[in-house]
C-alpha cells in the first residue's frame, strides 16, 4: 500500500481526529513516479479550510508516458482471455470491500463526505465492479448476412477501442471510476485515468488495489491533475475516447478539442432534477427521500439529485411543515464520525458560489423555509437550505447550484407539472411520488430525463443505465448500454458463390 502520513482536524466537539493520507504519485506502468516539472496542488481539507497535504500534478511529459504505456498495454490486455479479466476484475472488487474503510476515511478527509454515505458508495463501487466483471466473457457478435438469401455470410466483431481517457469528478471519486473502469477494461480497453486535483487520495489507493489484484503494468495508469493535464490526456493521438464526468463547461472544451478528428466522447453531466409529489404521495417517504437525497450524502453536490421539488398546491403547507422538522434533524458535523449526516461543500470558490444563488433567489422571491446561511464552524458548512416560491424560471430553478439547497414549486395539474419538470435545458434524473402507479408510467414517459426513479428506487443501480441527455450529457454508464460504450463493431462479410 502507499506510504501513510498523518494529518488532523478539529471536529464538531473540539477534538482531534487523524486521517491517514497516502502520499500521492503519478501511477504509470506499475510504477510510482513524480513530475519532472515539479507541479504540485496544495489540498485543502474542506472540514477545515486548511491545506493538510501537498501533491503532485500530471505534466505534459507524464501524460504521454501514460498514454504510451497504456498503447503499449493494450495489444496484450485485448488477448488477454476473457476469464482472465473477469478474474481481475472479481479480485479488485473484493479488494474494494476489504478496504471501505480507509476508501471512507479518504472521502472525508478528500470532499468532506460523511462516512454514513461514504461507505454506502464504497459498497456500490465494488458492485459496478463486480457486474462489468461478469461481462468481460459475454462479448459476442451476431451474423448479419445469409448465403441463402443476401448470398454473403455477414456478422460483426465488438472490438475494443484501446486507449481510453477516464476524467472523473470530484464529489464522488472511487464510484465516478467504478461507473468507467471497470466496463473499460472487461471489454478489452487500457485506461488512463485522470482524477481531479480536489481529491487526489482516492485515486492513488485505487492504484494501489490495481496493483494488488494483478493487472499487468500499463494497462491501468492514473494521473492526479488539473485541466491542463485533462486537456492533453483527451487530444492525445494515442488516446482512442473519452469519457468524461463533470461540468458542461469542461465538457465543451473536451467537445471541441475531439471534434478535429472525431474522437467519440461519452459525458455525464450535470443536471437539476425535479421530484413531482403528488396530491395522493406517501408525503412521510417523499419528504423524508428528497431530504435525505438532496443533503444527506454531500450537502447536495451531486449531479442527479432530486433538487428541484415540484409539490401539488393542495399538499403544499403539509410538505413544507415535514421539510422543517427533517432539516432541523440534520447533524452537521466531522464527516468521519458516524453520528454525522452532512458535511462541507469542498471549497472557498464553492461557498461562495452557492451563497451568491442563494442571496439571488431570495431577491427574486423566493421564501426562505430553511437555512440560506453560512454555519458558524471552520470549514465550508452551509446551512441546508430550502426555498419555497419559486419561480419556476429563476435562476435557482433553472441553474444547477451543486450544493445544499431545494427549491419548491407548486403545480395544480399533471400537465403542468411536466412542463415545468421539463423547463431546463438539463435531462439527467426525473423523480415521482404517487400510490397511482398508472399516473406514474403516464408522466414517466412525458418527461425528458435519461432515467425517472418513482417511489424512492435507488439511483446508480449498476444493472440500469444512467446518463442524460441535453446539457446533462450523452452515453450511458451502467448495464449493458454502459459496456458497449467501450466496443465498437466491425462489420465482416463474404461472399457464398
Amino acid at each position: 500500500m502507499s506510504d501513510l502520513r498523518e494529518t488532523t482536524h478539529k471536529n464538531s466537539r473540539n477534538t482531534t481526529a487523524h486521517v491517514a493520507l497516502p502520499q500521492v504519485h503519478l501511477r504509470i506502468n506499475g510504477e510510482k513516479v513524480l513530475p519532472r516539472s515539479g507541479e504540485s496542488w496544495d489540498h485543502v481539507n474542506p472540514v477545515t479550510g486548511e491545506v493538510d497535504a501537498t501533491v503532485p500534478l500530471a505534466d505534459a511529459a507524464g501524460v504521454d508516458d501514460a498514454v504510451r504505456h497504456a498503447h503499449t498495454a493494450f495489444d496484450g490486455w485485448r488477448r488477454t482471455a476473457p476469464a482472465r479479466r473477469r478474474e481481475l476484475l472479481l479480485k479488485l472488487a473484493d479488494l474494494i470491500d476489504r478496504h471501505s474503510d480507509e476508501i471512507v476515511r479518504l472521502g472525508a478527509a478528500e470532499n468532506g463526505r460523511p462516512a454514513r454515505s461514504g461507505s454506502g458508495l464504497a459498497a456500490l463501487a465494488a458492485e459496478w465492479t463486480r457486474y462489468y466483471a461478469g461481462w468481460a466473457d459475454k462479448i459476442i457478435g451476431e451474423v448479419t448476412g445469409s448465403p441463402q438469401q443476401d448470398g454473403e455470410l455477414g456478422y460483426t466483431l465488438p472490438q475494443p477501442y484501446g486507449v481510453v481517457a477516464l476524467v472523473v469528478t470530484w464529489n464522488a471519486p472511487l464510484m465516478s471510476i467504478a461507473m468507467k473502469a471497470p466496463a473499460a477494461l472487461a471489454a478489452g480497453n487500457t485506461v488512463v485515468i485522470k482524477p481531479s486535483e480536489l481529491t487526489p487520495f482516492t485515486g492513488e489507493l485505487f492504484m494501489d488495489l490495481v496493483e494488488e489484484a494483478g493487472f499487468p503494468p500499463g494497462v491501468v495508469n492514473v494521473l492526479p491533475g488539473t485541466a491542463d493535464a485533462g486537456n492533453r490526456l483527451v487530444t492525445h493521438p494515442l488516446v482512442r475516447k473519452v469519457s468524461f464526468t463533470g461540468g458542461l463547461p469542461t465538457a465543451t472544451k473536451i467537445l471541441t478539442a475531439c471534434a478535429e478528428t472525431a474522437k467519440p466522447v461519452v459525458l455525464e453531466l450535470g443536471g437539476k432534477s425535479a421530484n413531482i409529489v403528488l396530491e395522493d404521495a406517501d408525503l412521510d417517504a417523499a419528504c423524508a427521500f428528497n431530504m435525505g437525497a438532496a443533503f444527506g450524502g454531500l450537502a447536495g453536490q451531486g449531479c442527479g439529485l432530486p433538487t428541484r421539488m415540484l409539490v401539488h398546491e393542495s399538499i403544499h403547507d403539509e410538505v413544507v411543515a415535514r421539510i422543517r422538522t427533517l432539516v432541523d434533524a440534520i447533524q452537521a458535523g466531522d464527516p468521519t464520525d458516524p453520528a454525522t449526516g452532512y458535511g462541507p461543500v469542498v471549497s472557498q470558490s464553492a461557498m461562495d458560489r452557492i451563497m451568491g444563488m442563494i442571496e439571488r433567489a431570495v431577491a427574486d422571491g423566493a421564501t426562505l423555509v430553511a437555512g440560506g446561511g453560512r454555519m458558524d464552524r471552520p470549514g465550508y458548512y452551509i446551512e441546508p437550505t430550502v426555498l419555497t416560491d419559486v419561480d419556476p424560471s429563476s435562476e435557482i430553478a433553472q441553474i444547477e447550484v451543486f450544493g445544499p439547497v431545494v427549491a419548491i414549486t407548486t403545480f395544480s395539474t399533471d400537465e403542468e407539472a411536466i412542463t415545468i419538470a421539463n423547463s431546463t435545458r438539463y435531462g439527467l434524473s426525473s423523480y415521482i411520488q404517487t400510490k397511482n402507479l398508472t399516473r406514474a408510467h403516464r408522466i414517466a414517459a412525458e418527461l425528458e430525463a435519461g432515467e425517472v426513479l418513482i417511489n424512492g428506487a435507488p439511483n446508480l443501480a449498476v444493472h440500469r443505465p444512467f446518463g442524460g441527455i441535453g446539457i446533462s450529457g450523452g452515453g450511458k454508464e451502467g448495464g449493458r448500454a454502459g459496456f458497449e460504450e467501450f466496443l465498437r463493431v466491425k462489420s465482416v462479410a463474404i461472399t457464398i458463390r
